[in-house]
């Protein structure tokens, strides 16, 4: 059943693995439309086995996941969501405007409605003037902003990011957190985060959701009233570090879950 107001509702959610590791386990969650709503935990506790499920990558073993009241299925068949991962899976082939106007392509959208779209996303990342140049030929700062250009074209309800900036720079991924703002406020857009990194889920986040170690649950949730729109000043606040060490403790604190077994030799699954 639709939980009116909820972007995204998860009730009752498990995963275990054929390998016998219970990646997830009953996990509750309501997301409401215009959140930026991160996901942190110790490493394997299914901060990104939680994304893929919202995003039809990966199937539950149990429980209920909706999107704007539809099976994660239907919504990703409906274009509900746009997807970014660590890696900004470009193409090189393409040039940056092609890269980006490639859900529209798939979509159907006419060559002039994709070529407006294209300029308007490319403004909106900051990188007009950019539309011939090919990924190979630009920063990994800007090829994530290419990606997250191309996940936003079709406007989606929901934005899944699955560390995109953990393989960037600390000045690199400062930056970008600062452009995802704007970006997110300008878009109007509901995303959901996974990250490693306790200050970066406090400055991007409206709320921080704390999960456990394995097998992962909800620990804590943790609301952020940091004042928008946030620039470098934030970090600097005496809330912000109040902030990060209310998420610090409760990881802590729900960080003792199951020891990892011994995975089987090949093993390729990731939680």
């Amino acid at each position: 059943m639709s939980v009116p107001g909820r972007v995204v509702s998860i009730s009752g959610l498990t995963k275990s693995f054929k390998t016998g590791v219970t990646a997830l386990q009953e996990i509750d969650l309501d997301i409401r439309p215009g959140e930026f709503v991160s996901l942190i935990g110790p490493s394997g506790c299914g901060k990104s086995t939680l994304l893929r499920i919202v995003g039809d990558l990966v199937q539950p073993t149990s429980g209920t996941v909706l999107v704007n009241g539809k099976t994660a299925h239907r919504a990703r068949l409906d274009h509900d969501y746009g997807i970014v991962f660590q890696d900004s899976v470009l193409y090189d082939w393409r040039t940056v405007s092609r890269n980006v106007s490639l859900p529209l392509e798939m979509l159907g959208w006419s060559r002039a409605r994709r070529k407006e779209r294209v300029r308007e996303m490319l403004e909106l990342v900051e990188l007009t003037g950019f539309e011939s140049n090919r990924p190979w030929q630009l920063s990994g700062g800007m090829q994530q902003r290419v990606s997250i250009a191309r996940a936003l074209s079709f406007d989606p309800a929901l934005l899944l990011m699955d560390e995109p900036f953990g393989a960037l720079d600390e000045m690199t991924r400062e930056r970008l957190n600062m452009e995802l703002l704007r970006i997110w406020e300008k878009a109007a857009s509901t995303i959901v985060f996974v990250t490693h990194s306790i200050p970066e889920a406090v400055f991007l986040s409206t709320r921080v959701v704390v999960m456990s170690a394995r097998p992962g649950r909800i620990a804590d949730v943790v609301a952020v009233d940091l004042p928008q729109p946030r620039g470098a000043e934030t970090r600097e606040q005496p809330r912000f570090f109040e902030l990060v060490t209310a998420v610090r403790e409760a990881l802590a604190a729900g960080g003792r879950g199951q020891p990892a077994p011994t995975l089987p030799a090949g093993t390729e699954e990731r939680y």
